[in-house]
This record gives structure tokens, sequence and C-alpha cells, in this order.
């Protein structure tokens, strides 16, 4: 099991609270137009998250962001300057795109290389460790790390120079379920104790749910969506979960009164279309007994999916389910003609 570190409850010295701005920012490969006038904003204190499906442009742009890969067009800011034009970047923006290591260098060791050219003292490796809680782990050489400790490390790499804005590509990867909570505790604490601007890039959308205050979905190199969960959520999917032993008589009062409901089992109910302080009333008024009355938690997978349905980079086909022999028929399907070896497919 990972070694967890704690989050410390003192307060970082004061900095310029970053706002990273992303304007029209566009950029092809030859006929493939990768982000297509891209705008979006990651505000201070808060733990932002970047969705989009395998080839929307989510990590080309955080390459262009970082001055990894030249625009055709657009800009991105940190605080109205592009990262090229920051006087110190290590201490302004630390980013973890790709974890790579010299398999033969110890984690403490590969942390004071990028001390010493960084112009940092060594101490910032021992404290860097300790945050993501390698301690005890620093003179290990990484080669023998495991997924998630390289993860930690790149992590304490990006912290070396104590930054105010944070941009992580898939960090959760290789991590066990008590490294994943312990990062995205210790992502929440940057944001929201230490004012900091993190930008997170993840396929976890159960984890993104969590950890996030607001999300930036993108597909096919364009904006789809930027805001709150909350804000997010389709209206009209809003609902009310209900459990009662009069579920049924309460189900025929609620269409009565013009809500939409669905009977999930016997005894329990999902409402739309009906305030939940409505529904209460009713229920109260009708005599039923309520046993659980709760608002649904917006999902943000089904978000997700709803808002980028079609867009995918790469979509299988269904499988249309194999013929039910019939009686006395062969289990096995007759044999197909014979065709080239290059067209046979398994």
């Amino acid at each position: 099991m990972e070694r967890v570190s704690t989050l410390t409850s003192e307060k970082r010295p004061t900095s310029e609270p970053t706002r990273i701005v992303v304007s029209e920012l566009s950029k092809s490969f030859g006929s493939v137009h990768a982000v297509d006038r891209l705008s979006f904003v990651v505000e201070p204190g808060q733990v932002t998250g970047f969705l989009g499906p395998n080839g929307a442009g989510k990590t080309t742009t955080l390459r262009m962001a970082l001055g990894l890969i030249t625009p055709d067009s657009g800009s991105a800011t940190f605080g109205g300057t592009p990262y090229s034009g920051l006087s110190r970047p290590i201490a302004q923006v630390g980013a973890v795109l790709e974890t790579v290591f010299h398999p033969g260098r110890t984690g403490r060791s590969h942390l004071r290389v990028y001390c010493a050219a960084a112009g940092l003292p060594d101490e910032r490796a021992e404290t860097v460790l300790a945050q993501v809680g390698m301690t005890d782990a620093g003179d290990r050489k990484a080669g023998g790390y495991s997924l998630g400790m390289r993860q930690r490390l790149g992590l304490a790499t990006a912290l070396l120079g104590d930054p105010q804005v944070l941009i992580l590509d898939e960090p959760a990867n290789g991590l066990d379920p008590e490294g994943i909570q312990w990062l995205r505790n210790f992502l929440q604490h940057l944001a929201h104790e230490q004012g900091r601007t993190i930008l997170v890039s993840s396929h976890l959308l159960a984890e993104v749910q969590q950890t996030v205050d607001r999300i930036v979905i993108i597909a096919g190199g364009k904006l789809v969506r930027e805001g709150t969960i909350a804000e997010l959520a389709d209206p009209a999917r809003a609902s009310v979960h209900l459990r009662s032993p009069n579920a049924a008589a309460l189900q025929k009062s609620l269409l009565d009164a013009g809500a939409q409901v669905e009977t999930l089992k016997p005894e329990e109910l999902t409402v739309r279309g009906m305030p939940i302080a409505a529904i209460g009333h009713l229920a109260f008024t009708s005599g039923a007994e309520l046993h659980e009355l709760r608002t649904a938690t917006t999902d943000l997978e089904e978000i997700y999916f709803r808002l980028t349905a079609g867009q995918e980079e790469f979509k299988g086909t269904p499988t249309e389910p194999a013929p039910t022999p019939s009686t006395g028929a062969p289990a096995s399907p007759p044999a197909a003609p014979d065709a080239p070896a290059s067209e046979v497919t398994t």
C-alpha cells in the first residue's frame, strides 16, 4: 500500500491569484483540426476538470497553453501573460503531462536535479516529497516505482517552484483507491485553502465529480459546455426519489397533479416535473407514509455522454446476438465459404 501524506493546515504565503484564459485557440495538423477556436476560463481557488473523448484535443490544448506547441491562432494566458512571457515559469505554473524519469535515479535525486536547473535549494525536494507522501521512498530508484508512485513523483516535480497554477493530465492513473482519495483531498486543499488554480484532465468521471468545482467539456476540438455540474444539468431531467409503502396510491396522486412518475421498485418512485416541497406536501395531504424523499444527485457521467454523444474518435458497432439454434440443429455455426487468409477475421 502506498504511503499517504497528511495535508498541512498551514497557509501558503499570499501570491497573486492567477486566472487561465484560453481565447480562440486553434491548431491543425495537416487536414486534421485538432483544436478549433477554443475558448474557456479557469478560475483561481477552484479545481476545474477538463473533459472530452479521446481525440477531442485536450492534450494539444494543454501543450499549446504551456508553449510546447505553437498555435495557428488564438492565445492562452496565465494572469494575462502567455507562458513564454512568464518571468519565472517554474514558480508560476507547474504541469504534469507525462511521467518520465531516468530509471536509475532515485526520486530524491530526480527532484534535486530539477532544483539545480531551476536555481532552487535542495530543501524544496524534501518539502515536495513530504507533500506527496514519498519521503520514505525518496531514496529508491524511480525505475522500481509503481505507476502510482511515478504519478506522485511527477506531481512533486510540478510543485517544486511552489506555483500558483497546476495543470495535470490524468493525475489519478495508476493510483489505488486510497491514493485517489488522497489526490482529491490534496487538490481541493491547494485550490480551496491556498487559492491555487488547478486544471485537471481526466477520464475518471466518477472521481472528477467528487473532486472538481467546474468542468470544461470539449469534443472535436471545440468547446461543448463549461460550468458547474449543476449548471450543465438538464433541468428537464431533474428528479426526486421517494420511497413509500403507499407508492401505488401516491403515484396516482402525482400523475393526477401533472407530474411524470417512474416506478423503480414496488415501493420506490422517481418523480419529474414537480418540486420536492410540492411532492412532500402532496404525500402529507393524501396520507401517504414516506420513508425517503430526496433530490436525485446529478450524475456527471450522464451529463458528459449526453453532451458528447456521437463525437467519439472511435465508435464500435453493436454486435448482433447469435441466433438461437433450433431443436436438433448443431450447436456450432455452419462452415463459412473458403476465403483468402487476409480476409478471415477472428
